[in-house]
């Protein structure tokens, strides 16, 4: 069957049902969708997708994405869910030629299924309830967050992973329409990595396995997510933690540090309506910064180099006071 809907300005709209669930019953048809941005319909398009009945969309993208490129119109009875599941963004056109296609982006989708574990939740929720009526769920290309929304799904609704891979993998029959429109909005220029907009099937098939490997099954994942604290990998302390002298290039302020960004070598961190500095400061923080490995073998993140007056934080086994995981930061 062509699941894949006919839009002018929509590439990657299509049906999720039709595959054999549990005991071979085949998921409904109608019923669930995915898609791209939503964003872009107007004209024929609109109405083409009011034609379907759709009662909830389910939006995956930033706030930041939504800003600069839109959301689906208002419609009567139309629910709109915005759930932003990734949250660490990076730049996938930027990338370098030797990035590993396959087990970079299985790796991008584990920190999703994480740090998005409450609003990934809150997603099936809506989704399985029953006054929801048709449901589409779209990111920016339909690809990633959205690939990775159908896999949860189909996984619960019993679905053989060779169908969730193959499903998955049919976002390649829309890939040089969304490459079209990188360059649109890119003029002159190409993209750095020659994996961008691709979807080789080892990237869900990676990602499948790792998920079984550290929850026992997607069923498990999916039933205990809530346990996962929301954001808590940006979350400042709600206690404090210490560092040990020379653990990420810090020189040692020792227990009682305060948690959170302070002005470092002149610089200042404006804020910004609506997004707390500290929260602003994390996603410019890891949208340009580096990766290194401290002498200790922690994975640490800053702006260029330990050397470039930023504050570092480091991810450690410390807790805070409710019990969860903290960043501990200081100057490097």
């Amino acid at each position: 069957m062509n699941r894949h809907l006919a839009f002018e300005r929509l590439h990657n709209f299509r049906d999720v049902g039709g595959y054999p669930g549990e005991g071979g019953r085949p998921v409904r048809q109608g019923r669930l969708y995915r898609s791209d941005s939503l964003g872009k319909l107007r004209g024929e398009d609109w109405d083409r997708f009011l034609t379907l009945g759709i009662g909830t969309v389910i939006d995956l993208r930033y706030d930041w994405e939504i800003a600069a490129k839109g959301r689906v119109p208002e419609a009567p009875g139309l629910r709109y869910h915005h759930l932003s599941i990734e949250h660490r963004p990076y730049d996938q056109a930027a990338l370098g030629p030797e990035v590993e296609t396959g087990r970079f982006l299985a790796d991008r989708y584990a920190e999703v299924a994480h740090d998005g574990a409450v609003e990934l939740r809150r997603a099936l929720e809506v989704i399985a309830a029953e006054d929801s009526g048709p449901v589409v769920f779209h990111c920016a290309s339909g690809k990633d967050r959205t690939g990775l929304l159908a896999a949860l799904v189909l996984s619960l609704l019993g679905v053989a992973e060779d169908d969730i891979v193959a499903d998955f993998a049919l976002t390649g029959l829309a890939t040089e329409r969304l490459l079209a429109d990188w360059r649109a909005d890119h003029p002159g220029q190409e993209p750095v990595w020659p994996g961008y907009g691709r979807v080789p099937a080892d990237i869900m098939r990676f990602f499948l396995a790792d998920l079984a490997a550290a929850h026992g099954s997607v069923h498990a994942y999916a039933t205990n997510s809530s346990s996962v604290p929301r954001r808590n990998w940006w979350r400042p302390c709600a206690a404090t933690c210490s560092n040990p002298p020379g653990e990420s290039g810090c020189p040692g302020r020792g227990p009682g540090h305060p948690i959170g960004p302070r002005p470092i070598a002149g610089r200042s961190l404006p804020a910004q309506r609506g997004v707390t500095p500290y929260a602003r400061w994390r996603t410019d923080h890891r949208r340009r910064g580096a990766t290194w490995l401290t002498p200790s073998g922690v994975r640490a993140r800053g702006h260029g180099s330990p050397a470039s007056g930023f504050p570092c934080w480091t991810s450690s086994s410390r807790h805070d006071s409710a019990g969860s995981p903290c960043w501990c930061g200081c100057s490097c």
